[in-house]
């Protein structure tokens, strides 16, 4: 047995050399992106187009950034953004909760059918309703709106399906316990059910969040006026010129627009890792 574990020993190191290689490329390759953006943003817009690129500045400036917050009207944008961003987080949080715990704790006809359908409209490309979306906010009026740039959104199939599977795991028994007790749905949903979701909330509020804040296509479309730009259309409009785009502006301003979802995600991330660990277990 001595043997053959010293014979394992070069092996084993080989092994875990080379495990340590492969994540730190890995690493490398997600972190290098986002560490090159932000470096850029520092640069002169010359230096930024220079061939071959450099890595670090050779001419440190913040004139980007100047520029971002004198050029944009960025409070009234970045206003928007987090109006947006906010309202369609707890938007998801609360009504993909309800559905969910009906789909997970409640007994009603259809239920099934409605699983179906929410299953089913977890493989519909966000395209495809596209147009049918921009065809009903446009008929009801709220084109150039907060409620058209709010409304399509404040629940999805995702979303249910994370919460549903999540609340699969909640024992029935806690539940039941309460009913005995006298205590109505909604009394059980928010006071019992709601706080035991926790880890799964952090998880779908990061995701919501990230998604609407990223969101360029719809508010492109549905904003036809700069009091309702958010901060993607806003940057994609002031960077790009007849001529040539301005990259120094663009990148200061992605700088800043990665910023809101970083400090969410590092103070939810405990919460985030434990929701994902534990979704979809049951």
């Amino acid at each position: 047995m001595a043997v053959v574990t010293v014979s394992q020993r070069p092996k084993d190191r080989v092994a875990k050399i080379s495990l340590y290689v492969v994540l730190g490329l890995g690493v490398l390759v997600v972190v290098g992106p986002f560490l090159w953006m932000l470096l850029a943003s520092v640069k002169p817009e010359a230096e930024i187009r220079q061939v071959p690129p450099t890595w670090l500045p050779e001419t440190w400036t913040l004139e980007n950034f100047r520029q971002l917050f004198t050029r944009l009207n960025f409070p009234l944008y970045f206003f928007n953004s987090t109006l947006v961003a906010l309202v369609v987080t707890v938007g998801n949080l609360l009504f993909c909760s309800l559905l969910g715990y009906a789909l997970a704790k409640l007994n009603f006809p259809g239920k099934r059918a409605l699983l179906l359908v929410v299953l089913g409209m977890l493989m519909v490309p966000g395209m495809v309703l596209f147009v049918p979306q921009f065809v009903l906010v446009s008929n009801l009026g709220l084109a150039n709106s907060y409620a058209g740039l709010i409304l399509p959104f404040l629940a999805g199939p995702f979303g249910v399906f994370l919460m549903r599977q999540f609340l699969g795991t909640i024992p029935d028994d806690l539940i039941e316990a309460a009913r005995v007790d006298g205590a109505g749905e909604w009394r059980i949903f928010f006071r019992i059910v709601l706080p035991l979701c926790r880890p799964a909330l952090a998880t779908l509020g990061i995701l919501t969040f990230l998604s609407s804040w990223n969101n360029f296509l719809w508010p492109l479309v549905v904003a036809t006026t700069e009091d309702k730009y958010t901060l993607p259309v806003a940057l994609a409009l002031y960077s790009v010129g007849q001529n040539r785009t301005d990259f120094g502006l663009l990148l200061a301003g992605s700088v800043v627009v990665v910023l809101p979802i970083l400090i969410v995600f590092l103070v939810l991330q405990r919460h985030f890792m434990r929701g994902i660990a534990t979704t979809g277990l049951k």
